[in-house]
């Protein structure tokens, strides 16, 4: 169970590192400026939300007359603190900086057109004497 909730609480984290990335990647197309400029804009914002779930989980840990909650509060406590500084804001971003355009390689179709670059699908065009709403006019 407390795997569980590490996982749930650590992909938050991860989902919110990446996407800054991606965007930065996006703009600038250079993976040392996004991976840079994507941890300076979440670093604090993961470190800040580390640090209260840590408060939080080593509340558990005070005044507990059962001991469940000590042990549950301090293995959850501690693997935020790892997760968070360790995983999330050191070793992701040095294997993304490591791989450099790899970490952006998806694989194409299987019928060997690349994803998304087909071209949008044209809108269906409305019949002559219809409104906005699609019914014929009386």
């Amino acid at each position: 169970m407390m795997f569980t909730i590490t996982f749930g609480l650590s992909m938050d984290y991860e989902v919110f590192l990446l996407s800054r990335i991606q965007e930065k990647w996006r703009r600038y197309g250079d993976a040392s400026t996004a991976v840079a400029d994507g941890l300076a804009a979440t670093g604090q914002v993961i470190t800040a939300a580390a640090a209260i779930m840590v408060c939080v989980f080593g509340s558990f840990v005070v005044g507990d007359p059962v001991r469940i909650l000590d042990v549950f509060g301090l293995g959850l406590a501690v693997a935020i603190l790892v997760d968070a500084t360790l995983v999330r804001l050191v070793l992701v971003p040095s294997v993304m900086q490591l791989l450099g355009r790899a970490n952006w390689w998806f694989p194409t179709r299987s019928y060997g057109q690349p994803r998304g670059s087909a071209a949008p699908p044209a809108r269906p065009r409305r019949p002559a004497g219809t409104g906005s709403h699609g019914f014929s006019r009386w």
